[in-house]
């Protein structure tokens, strides 16, 4: 059976490194970084990813690139009698992801629109870039399509903010766990002092 042209765009970046990605994503990265943090773009770079995740080339529907900056989380040294390696200075991990923070902040730019998905496009040693995708669920279009209609309900208002997206589930600690098909819900933190 014959592959589709989907299927060699998602086997490239899979190892973007061993594949011809290493050289577009090379020449791409030199525009980015001089680029502003959330940039509208008019086709995805992903098709295949964007696709899986939603995305259709119709009016309602956008695709930006958010530039996140890369690391740990950032916190102040405090003036205390202990050695660097004793303080909780390093290695503290922020409770939202980079991706997270790129789908909040494409929201904060377009207002009017809620986070569909997002995925990631590159990555150097000081930025990483996500593209988002958007919709716009008051647009005719999006409302009469059965496949994101439901983007046009008002309880999807804040999806970013709220972690609804699949990255908010999983930084929420929601995905299925281990060999049970249960997921833990409301989260890991909330469901750890049920049934005491």
């Amino acid at each position: 059976m014959s592959k589709s042209m989907y299927s060699y765009v998602r086997d490239a970046w899979k190892r973007p490194d061993a594949s011809e990605v290493k050289s577009l994503l090379w020449n791409r990265m030199q525009e980015w970084r001089r680029e502003g943090s959330v940039v509208r773009i008019e086709r995805p770079t992903r098709i295949d990813r964007a696709r899986n995740l939603g995305y259709r080339a119709k009016q309602g529907i956008i695709v930006v690139r958010a530039k996140v900056r890369r690391g740990g989380r950032r916190k102040s040294r405090y003036i205390r009698g202990r050695r660097t390696a004793r303080m909780g200075m390093r290695r503290a991990t922020m409770g939202k992801s980079i991706q997270r923070i790129a789908e909040e902040r494409a929201t904060r730019r377009y207002v009017n629109m809620e986070v569909l998905n997002s995925y990631w496009v590159g990555e150097d040693g000081r930025s990483k870039w996500y593209e988002v995708i958007l919709v716009d669920g008051h647009h005719p279009a999006i409302k009469n399509d059965t496949h994101l209609s439901w983007m046009s309900s008002p309880k999807q208002r804040g999806r970013a903010e709220r972690g609804k997206t699949s990255a908010g589930i999983k930084g929420r600690g929601m995905r299925k766990r281990g060999k049970g098909t249960e997921h833990t819900r409301p989260s890991i933190r909330s469901n750890q002092n049920r049934g005491k």
